[in-house]
């Protein structure tokens, strides 16, 4: 096994280029895992450690935030850049396995792994956020809705690299909220739900809605936002988009949970996300 290990994003990109199966090391905590397990065996890898401009959080006049692909997951946890509508994203961050995980993985190397049971799909779905993506050619933007395409699973092509995620300010005045459960402190979620609500006088007025770990990607379902949008959040109205969430959903049968445990326990998941993205929404409404 060859390894690279490039300073500058054209140097990457041309090994990238130029070997037919090589894999880009980021923080590792996946990779090295698949690695040892024996489950991938790279010709290459391209460490992108020492590669400038690909960490950091970046603000925009325009409310919205630019996180470079090298940037920890503690990063994205601790930052105040994300607020509002974008405040589930660093939520998300904060449960991704543990202190040492968060503090080696990066938002790239993961989202660019798909697992339909992490944390950043189902926020970044909710959020409307869109990754950047370079090749040796061309730059590309794609929502990250479109991005995950399958179970592990993604929309990169043969020598692509993620470079940024973007999350757009998004409606004034929202609040979200991301909630999962998890078999024990740590883990993959068995079921995950994402919100974003913004209300005009008790009245929800924009929702936003993700589900993660019960299908091959994040689930949206504009029937089921529609559900939540005029109403006052009661609970016959989350129950009902609950229904509807759950109908589009596909989950399978592992040691986290039975599809049917799944489709069970999704109703409570997304009432405690709109419950407590209800209530930072009343604070700036």
């Amino acid at each position: 096994m060859k390894f690279y290990q490039p300073t500058t994003l054209k140097q990457a990109l041309k090994v990238l280029a130029n070997e037919d199966d090589a894999r880009c090391l980021a923080g590792g905590a996946t990779l090295v895992a698949m690695m040892n397990a024996n489950l991938l065996a790279p010709s290459a890898l391209v460490s992108l450690s020492a590669v400038k401009g690909l960490a950091g959080i970046t603000r925009r006049k325009n409310g919205s935030v630019t996180i470079g692909a090298m940037t920890r997951h503690q990063a994205v946890a601790d930052t105040a850049a994300l607020d509002g509508g974008q405040r589930l994203v660093r939520e998300a961050a904060a449960l991704i396995g543990h202190p040492a995980i968060r503090n080696m993985g990066t938002i790239g190397g993961s989202i660019s792994h798909a697992d339909p049971a992490a944390d950043y799909p189902t926020a970044l779905v909710t959020a409307n956020a869109t990754v950047t993506i370079e090749n040796s050619r061309a730059k590309r933007e794609i929502d990250a809705q479109n991005f995950f395409t399958g179970y592990l699973e993604t929309a990169l092509e043969p020598g692509d690299i993620v470079v940024a995620v973007s999350i757009p300010a998004g409606v004034a005045g929202a609040g979200s909220a991301y909630e999962k459960f998890a078999r024990v402190q740590g883990d993959f979620a068995t079921v995950s739900a994402g919100v974003v609500l913004a209300l005009e006088k008790g009245v929800c007025r924009h929702a936003r809605i993700a589900v993660g770990g019960c299908a091959a990607t994040p689930i949206r379902v504009a029937a089921a936002e529609a559900k939540l949008v005029g109403s006052r959040l009661q609970d016959s109205a989350v129950a009902a988009a609950g229904v509807l969430l759950a109908a589009a959903c596909d989950p399978i049968d592992d040691f986290r949970g039975s599809s049917e445990y799944r489709l069970m326990i999704l109703p409570t998941i997304l009432a405690r996300a709109v419950s407590k993205a209800r209530v930072r929404a009343e604070t700036v409404s």
